[in-house]
């Protein structure tokens, strides 16, 4: 915990300065606090993405871009909002926050943590941004724009990569600033991703506040607009927030064309981050192929697109067998998965029905334009890949738009405290969960509370490998494990070995160094045995 309240003195100054330098060049309202933190973090984020495309976001970017946020928080003042602030707000809000400190402090156990979020920040502090990484593992192509904002700050402010703590507490200030507590209750389902660099928790924190200044008749339509392209680029599944702020922007603010340009700049950059790691403009969808020599091989992309229709099955049926769905088996297979996870499908589904119902009963053209987003939203992500936690932010939407006029104060207080204290034992106590709710299957990776979290953040270290080498490529290897979290660079997984295997082809070196990217090409009988005797290790 102590590690954390580090960065978090050291990280709100920096970001508070910088955003009020961003706000006051660009003449964007100051909407407090929270709203000045945001644009911090969209300042940083994008510097630091057009420089990863040439230098890696190293020990030296951390401290030039802290001296100079804590440089502008001083010179702009910015102290005084904040002590204003807490006279008004101190005792519940402190209180609140080493509570969400503590949560932070848990063992992360999302598996993307191992697989995903550290091997991505690790390569991107280390190299920089990568063409054609995904010929190397193919997770890595995506390249979340939160994970560039982690990798800057990830050497001594927040080596714990504890981030998403921050953004909760910049959710308190946004809440008590605007004394909208209808989001109050939302904060205890989102400590479950505050152990880990989880871009889910900033994507649906950040488009839960845009959703309530529309709701608030926020006019900056530019601003908002750009907001939700950096919403979107740091999770494409929210795709229905730029939709919703564009309907909300032309139809009610009648604001002209003028407003796309800085969220057009942001999908751009956004697009071009994708074709430079990927080869195409959005990860993982193979559209406007512009036949770029270092983009993933067919087969290990249509092994992707499969694994993830099996995905919205829970891997329980094979690939062959959903090809043979009819329409209502497709349909009534998903709604009614076994276990949590068909629970929570329904919800989905009842919560759509509630939402649709209201917007008829309300009449409210706001109201349909976000349901209309949502429905679009939903669609695609049902033809994709129909994973639960990519519609679960929709819970939370159709939550505010039921209660967002009618909570109190002394109500959410009170419901915040018996879910926090739910997810506490839920999190300290992960044996029970296991018993009691065998189906949640994370709950096996769940370590419970340890006595040092009050110290630092508990987290695993493993670092062991071997190396191995295939043409011009020397590459790393986890042993007794699946993950390469911690493995020295270039590391690659024991799963894409296996499918580099299968598909009879290897990644390779386009030059002498990482930075100059990977390409793929077929292997020779010799190196397929090679990788044989590699990956037999895993079966």
């Amino acid at each position: 915990m102590f590690y954390i309240f580090l960065m978090l003195v050291f990280l709100i100054p920096v970001l508070a300065g910088i955003g009020t330098f961003f706000q006051k060049v660009f003449k964007i309202p100051e909407g407090g606090i929270a709203m000045t933190l945001i644009s911090g973090i969209f300042a940083i984020t994008t510097i630091w993405t057009i420089i990863a495309f040439f230098l890696p976001l190293n020990i030296w970017v951390e401290p030039i871009t802290l001296i100079g946020g804590f440089i502008t928080f001083f010179y702009f003042k910015c102290y005084l909002s904040f002590w204003t602030f807490f006279k008004q707000n101190g005792k519940l809000f402190l209180g609140i926050s080493l509570l969400t400190i503590f949560f932070g402090s848990f063992f992360p156990f999302i598996l993307d943590h191992f697989g995903y979020y550290v091997p991505t920040i690790k390569w991107i502090s280390e190299v920089g941004l990568v063409q054609g990484i995904s010929n190397l593992d193919l997770l890595l192509g995506q390249m979340s724009f939160w994970h560039i904002f982690q990798a800057g700050f990830s050497h001594f402010t927040d080596p714990f990569l504890r981030t998403n703590v921050l953004v909760l507490v910049l959710y308190l200030f946004y809440i008590f600033e605007k004394k909208s507590w209808i989001h109050l209750i939302f904060v205890p389902f989102l400590y479950l991703f505050s152990q880990s660099p989880s871009p889910d928790l900033p994507a649906i924190v950040f488009s839960l506040i845009i959703l309530n200044e529309i709701f608030r008749s926020n006019k900056n339509s530019t601003y908002l607009f750009a907001l939700s392209l950096f919403i979107f680029a740091i999770k494409p599944t929210l795709i229905w927030l730029p939709l919703f702020v564009f309907l909300y922007s032309f139809f009610i603010l009648k604001s002209n064309y003028k407003i796309i340009w800085g969220g057009f700049f942001v999908f751009l950059l956004f697009s071009f981050k994708n074709i430079w790691t990927f080869g195409f403009p959005i990860f993982p969808v193979q559209l406007f192929d512009l036949g770029f020599s270092w983009k993933p091989n067919v087969q290990l992309l249509q092994n992707s697109a499969e694994v993830a229709i099996q995905k919205t099955y829970d891997m329980q049926y094979s690939i062959a067998e959903i090809n043979n769905f009819s329409f209502l088996e497709y349909v009534s297979n998903w709604l009614f998965l076994p276990g949590i996870k068909g629970i929570i499908h329904s919800f989905f589904v009842l919560s759509l029905t509630i939402f649709f119902l209201l917007a008829t009963q309300r009449k409210s053209k706001l109201i349909w334009f976000l349901f209309s987003a949502l429905l679009v939203k939903s669609i695609v992500v049902l033809v994709f890949s129909a994973q639960y936690r990519f519609f679960f932010e929709v819970f939370f939407v159709v939550l505010f738009v039921i209660f967002y006029e009618v909570s109190t104060k002394k109500n959410t207080v009170l419901v915040f405290s018996f879910l926090s204290l739910f997810f506490l034992g839920f999190l300290s106590f992960p044996n029970l969960i296991q018993r009691v709710l065998p189906s949640f299957k994370l709950s096996n990776f769940m370590m419970g509370f340890n006595k040092n979290q009050f110290y630092k953040p508990s987290y695993f270290k493993l670092e062991k490998y071997q190396t191995h080498e295939i043409g011009n490529l020397k590459f790393n290897v986890v042993q007794d494990y699946v993950f390469s979290f911690d493995t020295k660079l270039p590391a690659i997984s024991p799963q894409f070995i296996q499918e580099d295997l299968e598909a009879g082809i290897f990644p390779q070196q386009k030059g002498k160094t990482l930075k100059e990217g990977f390409i793929w090409r077929k292997i020779t009988e010799a190196e397929k045995q090679k990788l044989k005797a590699i990956v037999s290790d895993f079966k």
